[in-house]
Formats: C-alpha cells, sequence, structure tokens
C-alpha cells in the first residue's frame, strides 16, 4: 500500500464491527442500553457527594472526580460507536480523530494516577487513622486530583503528537474509534522510535502507579493483619476491596492495550478488550464502590424521603 498523506479534508474510516454484520443490532442494543445506565449511575454518585453533608470525605470526593472522569471517558467514545454500528456513517474527520484520541488518551492517563491517589487515601485511612483527617487535609485532597488532572492532559498531549506526526499508509482504522496501537499499525514506517517514546511514556503512566498501587497494598495488609478482632479486619479489607477490584480491573486491560509490542497486538481482540474498558468498567465501578456501602445508600434514602415529602407537600 502506498504512502496516503491524510488531510483535514480526507480523515478516516472507522471499520468497527462490520467484520461481524450479524453482531451490530445485539452490540448496539447493548452498549445503548450500558451506556444510559453509566451516565445515571456515575451521575448519581457525583449529585449524593454533593447534596449529602455525610459524604464530604475526601474518599467521596475523589469517588465524585471518578465518576466524572468515567462518565466524560466514555462519552468519547460511545456516541461516535453508536452511529457506526447503526451503519449511518463510518467515517470520523481528521480533526475529530485527533481530538478524540487525545480526550481518550487524557481522561484515561488521568484515572491512572486518581486511582493512585484513592490507594493513597485509603492507605492512609486503614494504617494512619489517627492522622487521618489531618494529613487528608481539603487542601491536599484538591492539590492531588488537579495533579491528576494536569499529568493525564500533558501526557496525552506529548502522545498525541508522537502518534500523529508520523506518516500513514491509507485512511481505515480497525477499531471503532482512534484508538493508539491502531495509528501505530497504519504506520508507513518501522514506528520503532516513536513506539519506544510512547512506551516509556505509557510505563510512567500505567505500569509506575500500578506498581505504587500494589505497594500500598502490601503495606495496608501487614497492617490490618496486625488487628486482633476479625471484624475489625473484615471492615479495614471491605473499606479497600472495592477500590482493589477497580484497579485490577482498568489496568488489566489497560497494560493488555498499551504494554505489548505493536507487532503482537491484535485489532480483532483490542475491539472486544476496548469494549470492556469503554463500557463495561465505567458501569461497574458505581456498582463496585456504592453496592455494599451503607454510607451511599443511606444518602441515596434521604434524598429519595426528600423527594417523596416535597411531593406529598
Amino acid at each position: 500500500m502506498g504512502n496516503f498523506n491524510i488531510t483535514f479534508a480526507e480523515g478516516f474510516i472507522l471499520v468497527g464491527f462490520s467484520d461481524w454484520p450479524q453482531l451490530e443490532l445485539i452490540l448496539f442494543i447493548f452498549i445503548l442500553v450500558f451506556y444510559c445506565l453509566t451516565l445515571f449511575s456515575n451521575t448519581t454518585i457525583i449529585a449524593l457527594s454533593r447534596l449529602d453533608v455525610q459524604l464530604h470525605t475526601p474518599m467521596y470526593f475523589f469517588l465524585s472526580h471518578l465518576s466524572f472522569l468515567d462518565l466524560c471517558f466514555t462519552t468519547s467514545t460511545v456516541p461516535q460507536l453508536l452511529i457506526n454500528l447503526h451503519g449511518l456513517d463510518r467515517t470520523i474527520s481528521y480533526g475529530g480523530c485527533v481530538a478524540q484520541l487525545y480526550i481518550y488518551l487524557a481522561l484515561g492517563s488521568t484515572e491512572c494516577m486518581l486511582l493512585v491517589v484513592m490507594a493513597f487515601d485509603r492507605y492512609v485511612a486503614v494504617c494512619r487513622p489517627l492522622h487521618y483527617m489531618t494529613i487528608m487535609h481539603p487542601c491536599l485532597c484538591h492539590a492531588l486530583a488537579i495533579s491528576s488532572w494536569v499529568g493525564g492532559f500533558v501526557n496525552s498531549l506529548i502522545q498525541t503528537s508522537l502518534v500523529m506526526a508520523m506518516p500513514l499508509c491509507g485512511n481505515q482504522l480497525n477499531h471503532f474509534f482512534c484508538e493508539m496501537p491502531v495509528f501505530l499499525k497504519l504506520a508507513c514506517e518501522d514506528p520503532g522510535g516513536t513506539e519506544a517514546k510512547m512506551f516509556l511514556a505509557r510505563v510512567i503512566v500505567v505500569a509506575l502507579p500500578a506498581a505504587l498501587i500494589l505497594g500500598s497494598y502490601v503495606h495496608f495488609a501487614q497492617a490490618v493483619l496486625k488487628i486482633k478482632s476479625m471484624a475489625g479486619r473484615r471492615k479495614a479489607f471491605g473499606t479497600c476491596g472495592s477500590h482493589l477490584l477497580v484497579v485490577f480491573l482498568f489496568y488489566g486491560s489497560a497494560i493488555y492495550t498499551y504494554l505489548q509490542p505493536i507487532h503482537s497486538y491484535s485489532e480483532r481482540e483490542g475491539k472486544f478488550v476496548a469494549l470492556f474498558y469503554t463500557i463495561i468498567t465505567p458501569i461497574l465501578n458505581p456498582l463496585i464502590y456504592t453496592l455494599r456501602n451503607k454510607d451511599v445508600k443511606g444518602a441515596l434514602w434521604k434524598v429519595l424521603k426528600r423527594g417523596r415529602g416535597r411531593d406529598v407537600g
């Protein structure tokens, strides 16, 4: 295939799931339902964390940031995917593709950093309970949250610039959105140099945070094992178990996608893995954090009772 000089007028064709036309209607319904549930559940968490005073704690402050991230993260790809599955239009403009790649990478990188911050919050809560409110001061919480957002967007700027500077052969992206590994597959020249630079950036953003989180949980486990009461141990593990599950789900799919060599990356498998972390994970996060959480259930019940009281009045 000869060089294809991508211009702003030409854009890209998103192949999506056109290889499996029999799945497109099923996927459309499945993804639409999950997208609506994601919007509802994450918006509910954000609203509850603002409305209920008992949820004005560092843990729920960071959880509301995670919910907002998930809302933006899934919205950066799902509307385009639904249009693609409906067969209305499988193209995306050059500018739209660059914007999607940048926003998607920025939000994903921010979530990597925010999960580290949330692990630090849980570490302090379990290992330094008497100094928790002193250490997790509102000023520090805001600084950590802002740092996560800034770091994520700076990382995305670097990686997006490297990807879009490569000469591309063709304009067909074998994916349902503008995903970075697919661009590397489309490179005319050997992307070895670019891939090496991007791999280093991904190690810093994905592998290093994962290692920090696992390290914090080693200290956490050591602290919990010193608790003599079995009930106290269960409560401590329950406090951090939900966060650890989210970490495994998110980092597992991210490591599979971004930390394997580009020559071994399967575009067909990559689409279904991408479905998991763009559709499934954003809906699982609020369920994992709130399903067994008495504080959130109590806050939701208060809001519902307040609403019923107004209707009766």
